[in-house]
């Protein structure tokens, strides 16, 4: 198991600094449009499926609570915690449109979307983007492997590369809990 262990660890740090070394700038620029976006009062959506859905209700809960000091709440929405309007639009109308009709209800032109994936295919995420873009909001996605069909269909995107979902998962959620950390101090009060 010690072998193990540490090939674990090894695989995770390689990938950290891959991206680290890859994605710097990419995340300071994602940071920025999100600040802007707060700064005309818009808010942030989240989604994602499995594990990343609940990094999507994580992103949220820290930009409406805090991460690491007390800063202005901040509007943001995960389309993945609303149990009710899950299952009942999916009951009725399948789960391909479900975060597409949350972004119907509640995106506005400015707003923020952010999806995580670690294929980068998931039907609904493709169909939230779509109707994000079409709606005015500015996409994010943070994605695996080769960035699937979400490739180059966000306007900001960051591709963790391998085909671990769990060394993608834990570099996506280093990436969004540098961004949260980085937007807190631009709204400290």
């Amino acid at each position: 198991m010690k072998d193990d262990i540490s090939k674990i660890f090894e695989e995770h740090a390689n990938l950290v600094r891959e991206v680290s070394e890859n994605f710097t700038d990419k995340i300071i620029e994602i940071t920025n449009v999100i600040i802007d976006s707060y700064k005309k009062e818009n808010k942030v959506l989240t989604a994602g499926n499995g594990g990343s859905a609940s990094d999507a209700q994580h992103i949220a809960t820290e930009l409406v609570n805090k991460l690491c000091n007390k800063s202005k709440a901040l509007s943001a929405i995960a389309l993945t915690a609303d149990s009710a309007v899950l299952t009942a639009w999916s009951n009725d109308e399948g789960y391909d449109k479900v975060f597409e009709r949350q972004i119907d209800a509640h995106g506005k032109e400015g707003d923020v979307l952010i999806v995580i994936t670690t294929s980068g295919n998931s039907v609904n995420l493709i169909h939230a983007v779509n109707k994000a873009k079409e709606k005015g909001l500015v996409t994010i996605g943070l994605l695996g492997r080769d960035g699937g069909k979400l490739k180059d269909l966000c306007k900001y995107e960051i591709i963790v590369p391998g085909n671990h979902v769990a060394r993608i998962q834990e570099t996506h959620e280093i990436i969004y809990h540098i961004i949260c950390e980085l937007i807190e101090k631009e709204f400290l009060e």
